[in-house]
Parts: structure tokens; C-alpha cells; sequence
């Protein structure tokens, strides 16, 4: 961990997880997928809905002090100088005293990473009265064995802050170099079973050549297929051959529906986070009108008003998540499910069937009904037609249309951005440049009326070759009240003292984000910035683009930051300006 810390370039890191890799399938094949999962900073997937462990910062401090035999306020006052739980951790148990739990420990044996991990699932699993107390001296416990480099990394793993740096491509492109195969048939794998832990063991028990044999599996979620984007209806027909299903683009919640063969239904987010408490109308709805054993399909969530039966917007789809009585939430709150696509079925992987076929299999395991059916749609091969159908779908309350390729060469490109679907929205035809998707990244402190919380937020598009983020902008409008005051709660577990190794930045901010917090933003223009690393060399020769007058929108808490707006699409939408410039 602390090699992988101390390196930002993308080949050392790789170097050092291969090796790391060896060593455990050398030593203990079984415990590869927990290594994967720790760099990942998880015990585990996140839609496997196990319980978290569940430590607060004050819960970590009195476990180090019990360990070490400091007092809690010297540990307080440590954490308020080094801003660093894990860098407490390794000060104090290097100076740990004689009444600490330290003191009872006769010999020393070296911590085994089994024994970690053992340990912290155990600690997560601690439920009920008297469980915050267990899990604490349980925690004092691992501190008391570990050495004090150790107790830094536990520290920082307990509290989600492990800063590594590590992408999910970068193990995918170990795990290709350490079991010989292409990248590309490992991307593939993960991309058909999200579950990068699941995959290395699979690979270590079964040798390399499973990644070849991996198809979608009903209850594990597959990364979702994305859309590429353009404003102009000749430009998008043109790319997809000519003809294209337009389907409109509802704003709803995107959901991935999981059939199981013991009846089960269970329900994923675009992030892959299991909502399927948040949805059991859902759940009855795909148990009464999918007429399949197993199977995997695709739609959007959408909230609709009870009394006129018109869409209502994705934020009102939020309160779902938020209402602790789920039953009065469905009746404030009903919903509706759109659904366009179909990637397994009764033991067939339909991912690398075109369109037509997938669409074809979606309509016959479908009991349509209003409330579940499949979304508008129209096959389109002109112009005309096309924006005709785009200003339908505005009228009828939805963001624009998803136009999507039809030929034989239009697989489901799972965890893929390309032109087989291509978005088409509203916001393009606006004066003002469609709405993005940035990552913050990092804060400045409010002066003034704003002093005490942030005045302005530093945001980043994601270029997804590098696998990085790139500012390019600072977002300080759009904020009510209410929202500025919430901004140093909200960015308090992502606060790091440095800036991160994925994040590139020629700008200082006053205080460092982990890139984890999405947020839409609208701006005035796209403007060529020597101050901005988004696009960089790309337009210009030492110059980047940037967001002029951006305002914020909404926080995204659907989206991840890979899911951020690409650097390439910002791209698309400067040249898209100097088109109608020149028009």
C-alpha cells in the first residue's frame, strides 16, 4: 500500500498489483479476491447490501487511544494537527504507553492480511445494543498487533479514505498481465459480471481462459451500456448507417432488473448499488409480467403524478430513497417503468445479439401494461422524422431521445461509451450549452456572507483514456443558501490532504476532494483556458477548456465519477458552439 501511495505513474502502479497478485495466488489463491476488494477500499462489492463496518471518525480516535494508551484528547488533538486518521494511527502506536492494550500483547506475531480482513467483517457484522463498544475494542485489537505503518492503512481503510489512487482499470490490467491474456477479455468479463474480486478468483480456480467463457449471471449486475452524444439529427443518422430506433429519454432513475431462478427480483443502479428496498412495486411489476424463469432487463424508473398520470421530474424519483416508510412513499411517490433493453434470458446472453433480436425476446417475455411496459419508440431514417419525434418527446415531459443503432453489428456494449446510442437532448437546442456531469474535486472558503463554509467548488470531466480527472471549472453560483451551509458536512468524508494521484490539476484549491461527489452544471460557453487541464493540447497547444459563468444545477447522488462527462464530450460540445458560430 504505501508503494502504491507513492506513485502517480499508471505503469509502476500496475507493476506493483501484478506483483502483489503473484504473491497471493503463490501463497493463498483463495484470499485474491479480499486483496482486490481492500485496494478497492471495500470489504465488498457495494450491491451485495452487506452492512458497512460501521466506525465514525470518534469511534476510530477512542480505538487508538485505547490501543496506545493515549488519551482520547491527545489523539483529538493529533488528528486536528496531521488532518489524517491513519496518520494518527502510526504516530501513536510508535509511542504507544505501557497502559495500553499493548502492554498485554507478549510476543508479537506479524498481522496477516486474512487476519485484517477477518477481523473488520466480523466488526461490520457486529449488530445490535452494546455493538458500538465490541466493535471499537475489536478495532483497538488489530491496532495493538499491527506496527505502526499498518495501524495507518487500517486506520484509513475503517474510515474510507485509503488513498491509493487505484482505478478499477488499473487491476483489470494487472490481473491481464499476471494471467497472461488481453486486456481487452478481461475488461469484457468485468464488464458482463461487475465483480472485479469475483473475477480474479474465478480466474485462479478456473485459469485464464474463463474470462473467454463469462456471460451475464441474473443477481450479479452487469456495468451498463452508454451513450455517446450529439446535437445534430443528420450527424446522428449518419453515424448509426443511415436508420436508428429513437426511443425518448425519460428522467427517471435507470435500472437494471435482475429475474432470479428462485423467484427473486432484485434491482440495481446505474452505479450498480442494489435499490431494490426503495422500489417493491417494482419488484411486483417484473414478478407479474415477465414471463421468463431468469432474466436480466433494462428500463427507466420514472415518478408519475397520481392525479394526472404525467411524468414528474428525477427529483421528486429521490424522495423514494429518502422516505423511511416505503408504503406511504409509493402512494405520494408512484412510478412507472420504461424499459428498452434485454441482456439474458432463461440461460441465453443476448449481449452479443444485435438490437433487433434483444428487442425482439424483450417484447416476448413482456405482459405489457401500462405501468411496465416497454419505452415510446420509433425507427427513423430521415431528418425530419427525427426531430419531429425529439420535440414529441419534450411535450410528453422527457429529456430528448436515445437514437440507437439497428444493424448487426448493434450488441449491447456493456460498461462501453460509443455510437451505437447516441443522446439526443433538449438541452441542445438552448442558447446556453447543454447541462454536464462534473466531479468535484477539490474547494475554496467562502469570504464574506460565505465565511465558514466553501464559497467554490473545483470540478473535473473524466478522460476516460487516462483514466483521470481534469478540472474545468469553479462552480460557486446556482447554491441556495441551505446548500452552502451543508458543503463542509457533505465534502467532510472525501476531504484528503493532498491532491489525489487521478485527479491532474494546474489550479491549488484550498482544500483536496477525493473524486466521489457528482453534480450537474450549466454554463454561459466553452472557452479555450490556459488555466484548465480538461481537453489539454487537444484544441489548443498548452491550453485546456474550460466553463465559463457555470451554475450549479442538483448534486447527482445516482452517478459515479466515472460516470462524470468525458473530456471528449466536452470536446464535442466547444466544437459544437464553433459550428453555430459559423452558421
Amino acid at each position: 500500500m504505501e508503494k502504491l501511495e507513492s506513485t502517480s505513474s499508471r505503469i509502476q502502479t500496475v507493476a506493483i498489483l501484478t506483483s502483489l497478485f503473484k504473491k497471493v495466488l503463490d501463497e493463498n489463491k483463495d484470499l485474491i479476491d479480499k486483496v482486490v476488494y481492500f485496494i478497492q477500499g471495500k470489504l465488498w462489492p457495494d450491491w451485495y447490501g452487506y452492512p458497512e463496518i460501521g466506525i465514525g471518525e470518534k469511534g476510530i480516535i477512542k480505538a487508538i487511544a485505547l490501543a496506545s494508551g493515549l488519551k482520547e484528547r491527545e489523539i483529538e488533538e493529533l488528528y486536528k494537527s496531521l488532518g489524517d486518521l491513519g496518520l494518527v494511527a502510526e504516530r501513536a502506536m510508535s509511542k504507544k504507553k505501557a497502559v495500553g492494550l499493548a502492554a498485554f500483547v507478549k510476543k508479537k506475531t506479524p498481522l496477516t492480511f486474512e487476519k485484517v480482513y477477518n477481523t473488520l467483517k466480523r466488526i461490520a457484522f457486529m449488530q445490535g445494543e452494546g455493538s458500538r463498544d465490541l466493535k471499537i475494542k475489536a478495532l483497538a485489537g488489530l491496532f495493538t498487533e499491527a506496527s505502526p505503518k499498518e495501524a495507518k492503512y487500517i486506520a484509513r481503510f475503517v474510515q474510507g479514505k485509503l488513498r491509493l489512487g487505484v482505478g478499477d482499470t488499473s487491476i483489470i490490467e494487472a490481473l491481464a498481465q499476471l494471467f497472461g491474456v488481453p486486456k481487452e477479455q478481461v475488461e469484457r468479463a468485468y464488464n458482463l459480471r461487475a465483480d472485479l474480486g469475483a473475477l480474479a478468483l474465478l480466474m485462479a480456480k478456473e485459469g485464464p481462459d474463463v474470462v473467454k467463457r463469462v456471460h451475464p449471471k441474473p443477481g450479479i449486475p452487469l456495468r451498463p451500456m452508454l451513450a455517446e452524444r450529439l446535437h445534430d439529427p443528420v450527424e446522428i443518422l449518419k453515424k448509426l448507417g443511415g436508420v436508428g430506433l429513437a426511443e425518448y429519454k425519460y428522467d427517471g432513475e435507470r435500472a437494471q432488473i435482475h429475474i432470479l431462478p428462485d423467484g427473486r427480483v432484485i434491482i440495481f443502479s446505474r452505479r450498480l448499488e442494489n435499490i431494490t428496498e426503495p422500489y417493491p412495486d417494482v419488484v411486483q411489476y417484473a414478478k407479474k409480467h415477465v414471463k421468463a424463469k431468469e432474466a436480466i432487463i433494462e428500463g427507466e424508473i420514472v415518478a408519475v403524478d397520481p392525479r394526472t398520470g404525467e411524468l414528474r421530474p428525477f427529483q421528486e424519483l429521490m424522495h423514494r430513497r429518502r422516505k423511511h416508510d416505503i408504503h406511504i412513499a409509493m402512494k405520494e411517490y408512484p412510478v412507472h417503468v420504461r424499459l428498452f433493453d434485454l441482456m439474458y434470458a432463461d440461460g441465453e446472453d443476448y449481449t452479443d445479439k444485435p438490437l433487433p433480436i434483444r428487442r425482439k425476446k424483450l417484447e416476448e417475455i413482456l405482459d405489457q401494461v401500462e405501468e411496465f411496459r416497454i419505452a415510446e419508440n420509433k425507427i427513423v431514417d430521415n431528418p425530419e422524422d427525427l426531430e419531429k419525434f425529439f420535440y414529441e418527446a419534450i411535450n410528453n415531459g422527457c429529456e430528448g431521445l436515445v437514437v440507437k443503432a439497428i444493424h448487426d453489428r448493434s450488441i449491447y456494449q456493456a460498461g462501453a461509451r460509443g455510437w451505437l446510442w447516441i443522446k439526443y437532448k433538449r438541452d441542445y437546442k438552448s442558447e446556453m450549452i447543454e447541462p454536464v456531469d462534473l466531479v468535484v474535486v477539490g474547494a475554496f472558503y467562502g469570504k464574506g456572507r460565505r465565511g465558514g463554509t466553501y464559497g467554490a467548488l473545483l470540478m473535473a470531466g473524466y478522460d476516460k483514456e487516462r483514466d483521470v480527472f481534469m478540472t474545468v471549472c469553479k462552480v460557486g453560483s446556482g447554491f441556495s443558501d441551505e446548500e452552502l451551509a451543508k458543503l463542509p458536512e457533505l465534502l467532510k468524508p472525501y476531504i484528503i490532504p493532498k491532491k489525489h494521484p487521478r485527479v491532474v490539476s494546474q489550479m491549488e484549491a484550498d482544500v483536496w476532494v477525493q473524486p466521489a461527489l457528482v453534480a450537474e452544471i450549466i454554463g454561459a460557453e466553452i472557452t479555450i483556458s490556459p488555466m484548465h487541464t480538461c481537453a489539454l493540447d487537444k484544441v489548443k497547444a498548452g491550453a485546456g477548456l474550460a466553463i465559463r459563468f457555470p451554475r450549479f444545477i442538483r448534486w447527482r447522488p445516482d452517478k459515479g465519477p466515472e460516470d462524470a462527462t468525458t473530456c471528449d464530450e466536452i470536446i464535442e460540445m466547444y466544437k459544437m458552439k464553433l459550428h453555430k458560430v459559423e452558421e
